[in-house]
């Protein structure tokens, strides 16, 4: 990880009325069954802002908090920012975050410490005339984390100990361009994270993100196949399973199914989240995000 990148955690600004920051985490707890979506984004020149906190247990909502048209927060997680009730800051920059929110029935304290430390994605994929870096983002830094703390839930208190991911993005946001796109993000039990997104544009042209840690270091992913199916709800996914090869020649496949789903309406544009099961082909378990967008109205690739 470059200290060149613990910048992005503060404020950077941008020309154009698309110009964004956003900032991501999650984390799944397998003994609990418990899990938190967590979504901050700022659109400095069009001075607006949104966000979300969704919490899940068995699979089921507890508290979702989603407000997507508020006005622009001059704040960041870098000193700290405060936004629809909710405060992010970064305690150590890129490697430990602290999210609180307290309402009368729901309030949560968690802290994200690095697990696998972030780096920037598209850099790393070297996709940076792609359309990733034209149309969505400039900079996506990605890491992993233990995520740990307390969720109480009308009045009831319980433990969160699990693992997320988290990513940082700065440049524009266009979501128009895009026709759809895939993201996995396991974090798999033996030490290894995959991060991969395949995006399809409005041309049916394919772009990706995409990058692999084994464990020692973050590396190239040099191909994916990835395979979905999906559930009578058109934007929902029943089931995956991605291949990919690493830089140095290794492949890797893994499949996945769905423990809890949620959708996020961006205009013309809708986000399905869902936190996963992971599967690698030797029965190595792992959890993560699987993301999947559609541009309005959807009928399909």
């Amino acid at each position: 990880m470059s200290h060149d990148l613990e910048k992005f955690e503060g404020h950077i600004p941008g020309d154009g009325p698309l110009w964004n920051q956003s900032f991501y985490y999650n984390a799944y707890d397998p003994a609990t069954r418990t899990g938190v979506l967590v979504r901050v984004g700022i659109q400095e020149n069009r001075q607006e802002a949104n966000s979300w906190f969704i919490a899940f247990r068995d699979g089921l909502p507890l508290f979702t908090r989603t407000n997507m048209n508020l006005p622009y927060v001059t704040g960041r997680p870098l000193g700290g920012m405060d936004i629809a009730g909710m405060r992010i800051e970064a305690e150590i920059p890129l490697k430990r975050t602290r999210i609180t929110i307290s309402t009368p029935d729901f309030s949560a304290n968690l802290v994200w410490n690095e697990l696998h430390p972030m780096e920037d994605c598209i850099s790393l994929t070297h996709d940076k005339d792609g359309s990733f870096a034209r149309e969505l983002a400039h900079v996506h830094i990605e890491g992993t984390a233990t995520v740990t703390g307390e969720i109480i839930s009308r009045g009831e208190r319980s433990e969160l100990n699990g693992n997320g991911f988290r990513d940082i993005a700065a440049g524009p946001r266009n979501w128009d361009a895009m026709l759809h796109y895939r993201l996995a993000w396991p974090v798999f039990d033996n030490g290894t994270v995959f991060a991969g997104v395949h995006g399809i544009s409005t041309g049916r042209q394919s772009a990706y993100m995409r990058m692999y840690h084994d464990g020692t270091r973050w590396m190239k992913v040099t191909d994916i196949d990835d395979q979905m199916v999906f559930s009578a709800d058109p934007t929902e996914v029943e089931s995956a399973h991605w291949k990919f090869t690493d830089e140095l020649g290794r492949n890797h496949e893994f499949t996945a199914r769905p423990l809890f789903s949620w959708l996020f309406p961006l205009d013309t544009f809708v986000l399905r989240e869902q936190l996963m099961e992971y599967r690698l082909a030797d029965g190595t378990l792992g959890y993560g995000l699987y993301e999947t967008g559609y541009r309005l109205p959807w009928s399909g690739i």
